[in-house]
């Protein structure tokens, strides 16, 4: 079995939040890993809601920053 990309491990720590996320009517989509940050697009109620913002530092970066510790941050594109 090839081992998981950084990408893919990313990827499956953000499945572990997804359900939470969905509740509100929102999604979350991974677009890049570079040097250690990854970027992700918050869209449906996520896109314009004023607490994405909080919800992405302290909900989706600790989730992930958990799961794959060579991330050190995760940004909004």
């Amino acid at each position: 079995m090839a081992e998981e990309t950084l990408f893919e491990r990313v990827e499956r720590a953000l499945d572990l939040i997804r359900p939470a996320i969905r509740m509100d009517g929102g999604e979350v989509e991974l677009v890049a890993v570079e040097d250690g940050v990854a970027r992700i697009r918050m869209v449906g109620a996520c896109g314009g809601c004023p607490m994405s913002t909080m919800t992405l530092k302290m909900g989706i970066e600790r989730a992930v920053r958990q799961q794959v510790p060579e991330i050190r941050a995760v940004e909004a594109v």
